[in-house]
This record gives C-alpha cells, structure tokens and sequence, in this order.
C-alpha cells in the first residue's frame, strides 16, 4: 500500500500495523473462539474495517485496542449466532420429515445447474413454478427489467445446452 499524504504529515503506514499485529491478534482471539480459522476470519474482517477508519484510528495511542476490541465483538457476536442456529438446527432436526426427490425434481435441477446461479431462481419461479415476472421481480427484489433480461439469458444458455446435447445425440427428428 502506497503511503497517503495529509498535508505535509505522512500517515503511518497500515501494512506494516497490520504485519506486526496480525498474529498477535489471531493467537489472542483463538482464545475466544476455540477456532484458528475463526480466529482470523475475525481479525481480518476488524482489520478491514480498521482500513476504512485508518485516517482516524491511526491516531488513536494503540490502534491494536480499537482492531481487538472490534473482532472481539464480532467473534462474540458469531458464536451467539452459531448458538441460536444450533439451537434451531437441534429442534427442527428432530421434527424433520425425509426428503424425497423424484428423479424430475433431480433432472430439473440438473437443467438449473446449467445457468448461473443469479438466473436459477429467475427460471424456476417463472418457467417452472408459472409466477407472473412481476411477482418474481418482488419475490427476488429485482425490477421487472432485471427478471426479464436474466429470463432472456437464461432461456438462451439452456438453448445452446439443448442444441449441443442433441448434437452429441445425434440427428433428431425435428417436426415443425
């Protein structure tokens, strides 16, 4: 990272705070979330929120308490979420009727998995579930526009698909 001038006063530089506190950081909040994993997602996410403060926190006597304290938080704040959704997992899990995929249910997701993951829902509630594309823009908080446009491209990438499949197949009888 480049240094950045504030007038005639150089700012500290952020890499090198975040070289020499990192581990630091991620063995101290090991001890918090039991996890090394959890521990740096932690403090990578306080440190990138730390970036967007710096010109502020690095005016601050010891940045490192501000970085801690924010991903002590967010580990805190993670494990009453892991928690709740355990706890919710454990009760539903229970309650949980098998489920049964018919072999359609199993190629229609197959064909889905054809097109991008944004246009997926587009086609499912629209060309497979038969919603009216205004009800789908609301359904996925998208303008009619965007459903249509996603609608289109879907619909010409299961095209091609199709056209290479037969293709592959072999000549097919086409009645027009």
């Amino acid at each position: 990272m480049e240094h950045q001038h504030t007038g005639d006063r150089e700012q500290p530089d952020f890499d090198e705070f975040y070289r020499s506190a990192y581990s630091r950081l991620v063995g101290q909040l090991f001890s918090v979330t039991g996890s090394v994993e959890q521990a740096e997602d932690v403090v990578q996410e306080a440190f990138i929120r730390a970036l967007s403060r710096w010109a502020r926190i690095q005016a601050y006597d010891v940045p490192e308490l501000w970085v801690r304290r924010v991903a002590i938080n967010l580990a805190v704040s993670d494990l009453r979420r892991l928690r709740r959704r355990a706890t919710a997992l454990l009760r539903l899990g229970a309650q949980r009727p098998p489920a049964v995929l018919s072999p359609e249910i199993a190629d229609l997701a197959a064909l889905l998995r054809r097109v991008p993951a944004n246009q997926r829902a587009v086609l499912l509630l629209h060309d497979v579930l038969d919603l009216p594309l205004e009800q789908v823009a609301a359904q996925l908080n998208l303008r009619v526009s965007t459903v249509r446009g996603r609608l289109a491209r879907a619909r010409a990438i299961l095209a091609r698909h199709v056209a290479t499949d037969t293709d592959a197949e072999g000549p097919v009888s086409r009645h027009v």
